[in-house]
């Protein structure tokens, strides 16, 4: 575990292993440690970071609701690299680390290697369809403000796991209103730029995202598509040697990088 003050907030995240990088993100309400399992699956041949995102774990939770976005987490993923002294690293996360990680290899694709998306989506298109997910969003924020973090019970396995780890039920639920509602389309129209090669994980019980992932792994070109048996939304944490099977295999055959000059 470490901490740095990148983008005025505290972060808190953890780095271990040594080789290509590949940097975690976690799902809407989990922490960092739902990737404690891929740290010591991947840290003999790869360098893993995985870290919590503004409003969650341990990381710093600013009260002023501005201070939360899909912009400053993209930001935050960035300055993290630069902090741990990485050019370019594979990207990955799950659920909204996996729409997260979308967004900054579109936003800074020359640090981006590969992509690594699980039981995730890339937005919506149709602004009703995002108006229902963003009631959702919102109706979450509520219900943390009202009860506390005992709102995330009930939910799935990366966040009830997480609920004793986090610092701020109000951080989560500005987290809700300006990190998972989306504001527009931007990301799901421009999937189909994405060069890098794409692994796209889903539990095969993972019934909300089963039809977004299969539509990503169809619009990202060259993207792979495992679908993983008897795993929900967790897939990573529900079928852990199965997930780690398939993300080795995919990092494995990845094209070395370039020398340093």
């Amino acid at each position: 575990m470490a901490r740095a003050r990148l983008n005025g907030i505290e972060i808190d995240y953890d780095v271990s292993g040594s080789g290509p990088a590949v940097l975690l993100s976690h799902g809407y309400s989990a922490t960092r440690r739902m990737w404690d399992g891929q740290h010591r699956a991947l840290e003999g041949r790869y360098t893993v970071i995985s870290w919590s995102m503004r409003g969650h774990g341990e990381t710093e939770s600013p009260d002023d609701p501005a201070q939360y976005s899909e912009q400053l987490t993209v930001g935050d993923m960035r300055a993290l690299l630069r902090h741990v002294d990485v050019e370019r690293a594979i990207v990955g996360g799950l659920s909204l680390g996996g729409y997260a990680s979308l967004g900054f290899s579109l936003a800074h694709p020359e640090m981006v290697r590969a992509l690594v998306i699980c039981d995730s989506g890339p937005g919506y298109r149709n602004a009703e369809a995002r108006a229902a997910w963003n009631r959702r969003a919102h109706e979450r924020a509520v219900e943390l403000e009202a009860r506390g973090l005992d709102a995330l019970g009930g939910r799935s396995r990366e966040v009830r796991e997480a609920a004793g780890f986090h610092r701020s039920a109000q951080g989560l639920a500005h987290a809700a209103r300006g990190m998972l509602a989306q504001r527009d389309s931007r990301v799901i129209d421009g999937i189909p730029s994405i060069t890098v090669p794409t692994l796209v994980i889903v539990g095969d019980q993972d019934q909300p995202f089963l039809a977004p992932c299969e539509y990503m792994a169809k619009k990202i070109p060259g993207a792979r598509l495992d679908v993983i048996a008897g795993a929900g939304h967790s897939s990573n944490l529900d079928q852990p040697e199965a997930f780690n099977r398939v993300l080795l295999d995919f990092l494995g055959a990845l094209p070395p990088e370039p020398a340093r000059r």
